[in-house]
């Protein structure tokens, strides 16, 4: 390598440097920031934080009463987003998120049709119960969340940048609602189960939610600044040690790869969607924790949330008590 060269690759080492400096600081401040107005769910801001770094959309799932949509909320007010929120409801229309065309006459007679741009225009949507709107209108966020643009009357409108989709769901209340197809939630990076507060938790959450005013969500990051961090992650170097981990993982838990003693209770596995989100997702978690590579660890930590929405357990397995959560648990605990 020529001097020329070594002094390029020494400043390029020292950008990408400085700008992971910055980036811990914003991330930090983001929790902080986060960590003000939504109490006792460490777990579930983490996983909703290494989501939107890594670029990808959240499935949130869990029983009323448990500050999903606050949480949605204070993340795009943190992190610097335009935000809107869709209540997904039974008669719920395509055109209500998406947008539609209408007819205008001009004043001199003519007349045209304009495109009026639905909710989803936005840098984070909020799905809200996004199980009780109809697969018709499930499927319109399908183009959106893969190809981060959608098509009306055979017209391309591209969406605002960051896009992210993060949806909740109630584990409990099924009745009428639309189970989403396997190819929905596999454009789900992470599935996010909101849980229970602890006790000094919830201690807080009533002395601090129910007085004269409560904390106000504050903003720590601008929207690029969260895509330059996005671009950080994916320039994280992965040990190839965390790039077998991913693999073996994966492919553990498809029928007919893995231990025949669990793979006999998998009806159907991850594809190769999971991986790539685990490879971002690891990159991400290391980033959110302060560090700038990834370990088996992570990979570990993430496995649930990765693959618990891309799997499916057989009739039989169900029927004997097991659980998806059982078997992932199993399947990582044989990592190196």
């Amino acid at each position: 390598m020529s001097a020329t060269q070594d002094l390029i690759s020494q400043s390029l080492e020292s950008a990408v440097a400085q700008t992971a400096e910055r980036a811990l600081e914003r991330v930090q401040a983001a929790r902080e920031a986060i960590g003000a107005v939504i109490f006792g769910q460490e777990k579930v801001v983490e996983e909703a934080l290494v989501t939107l770094m890594a670029g990808g959309h959240g499935l949130l799932v869990g029983v009323p009463g448990l500050a999903k949509t606050k949480l949605v909320e204070t993340l795009g007010v943190a992190l610097g987003l335009d935000a809107r929120r869709v209540q997904f409801t039974p008669d719920l229309m395509p055109a209500d998120i998406l947008g539609s065309e209408i007819m205008e006459e001009s004043e001199g007679g003519r007349r045209a049709f304009r495109f009026v741009r639905g909710p989803i225009f936005a840098q984070l949507l909020m799905a809200d119960e996004i199980n009780r709107a109809s697969p018709r209108t499930q499927s319109a966020l399908l183009q959106a969340m893969q190809e981060y643009h959608v098509t009306v009357a055979g017209e391309r409108h591209d969406l605002p940048r960051p896009f992210h989709v993060l949806a909740t769901q109630n584990p409990l209340e099924q009745e009428g609602t639309y189970p989403l197809p396997e190819a929905q939630l596999d454009r789900f990076l992470m599935q996010i189960d909101v849980t229970y507060p602890d006790r000094a938790a919830e201690r807080r959450i009533l002395i601090e939610t129910t007085g004269e005013s409560g904390a106000v969500a504050r903003p720590a990051m601008t929207a690029e600044e969260l895509m330059t961090i996005q671009r950080l992650v994916r320039r994280l170097p992965v040990g190839d040690s965390v790039v077998e981990a991913i693999l073996d993982l994966v492919r553990s838990a498809r029928p007919g790869e893995g231990d025949p003693a669990l793979t006999k209770h998998i009806s159907w596995g991850p594809g190769p969607r999971a991986a790539q989100s685990l490879m971002l997702a690891t990159r991400s978690r290391a980033l959110v924790d302060g560090r700038l590579a990834p370990s088996i660890d992570d990979v570990r930590a993430l496995a649930e949330p990765i693959l618990k929405h891309r799997m499916s357990l057989t009739f039989a397995a169900r029927a004997e008590g097991e659980t998806i959560s059982g078997v992932i648990a199993r399947l990582a605990a044989r990592l190196g």
